[in-house]
């Protein structure tokens, strides 16, 4: 497994959002198969650990860079970061949301810095990191995305609205670049057992039900990343369509809406 990994997508791979939940997930499984890694994160002390944690467990080196992806020149800076490294695969995991209320309920400086982490931050990433992998002719990118994607609905309308944007670049860029050596994968995720999930149900005083496993979730992205455009994790058929199915777009919406809750799949 780890031999495959290097020698088919290059010798370091970058997680962003790789602190913890998902994103700590990914990087260990990367470590795990003899990848380097690049942890992004804006929590210095967090990241450290982590990046203790994966040297200590694995024979690989590390990095941390330290960034709050919603800033303007987040992934210019991560850029100069990496410049000396040959970057397989790229992770972008950042985007979480664990505060799920109505539209106007939420200021606009946060709905703003929402477009911006999870919208600008992964067609930069994309555009940055994947170009030298197009170039090379190998590589990997894995948006992570979420089950909000599927369709609009009360209290995640900016939230759904950037997974789905997530998931259309995704799909876009698997559809250009799959003949040309680099993988894409869009990951949909649902409730999955991250600290910003717990964080949220907490603060709703709400059960947390069943809950992906992390490790379980990043182990199954990389055993798929020539499986792409989507990998609907948990699903009985993970390359399928939306689970929506035939409903019409009102009525994904009333459904989605029904079932709407905080969505901290990804870190």
């Amino acid at each position: 497994m780890a031999e495959d990994l290097t020698d088919k997508y290059g010798p370091w791979g970058v997680v962003a959002g790789g602190s913890d939940g998902v994103g700590a997930a990914f990087a260990h499984a990367m470590a795990a198969r003899g990848m380097n890694v690049v942890l992004v994160a804006r929590r210095v002390a967090v990241l450290e650990a982590s990046a203790a944690e994966i040297r200590a467990t694995y024979d690989v080196e590390t990095r941390t860079v330290a960034l709050d992806l919603s800033a303007p020149d987040a992934l210019s800076e991560l850029t100069r970061a990496t410049s000396d490294l040959e970057v397989g695969l790229f992770v972008y995991n950042a985007g979480g949301d664990d505060r799920s209320v109505a539209f106007l309920d939420k200021d606009l400086g946060s709905h703003l810095e929402l477009v911006h982490r999870n919208c600008l931050g992964p067609l930069e990433a994309a555009y940055r990191f994947g170009g030298p992998m197009v170039a090379r002719g190998r590589g990997a990118v894995v948006l992570v995305t979420s089950g909000a994607a599927w369709a609009g609905g009360a209290t995640l309308a900016a939230y759904g609205a950037t997974k789905a944007f997530d998931l259309i670049l995704a799909e876009s860029l698997w559809a250009e670049w799959r003949t040309r050596g680099v993988d894409v994968l869009g990951l949909v995720l649902g409730k999955t057992d991250t600290p910003s999930m717990r964080r949220a149900f907490d603060a709703e005083g709400k059960p947390y039900g069943e809950l992906a496993d992390p490790d379980e979730v990043a182990a199954a992205a990389l055993d798929h990343l020539a499986d792409g455009p989507t990998w609907i994790y948990g699903s009985d058929t993970p390359t399928g369509g939306s689970p929506f199915g035939a409903l019409s777009r009102r009525d994904a919406v009333l459904a989605m809406s029904r079932g709407a809750s905080a969505h901290g799949d990804d870190a």
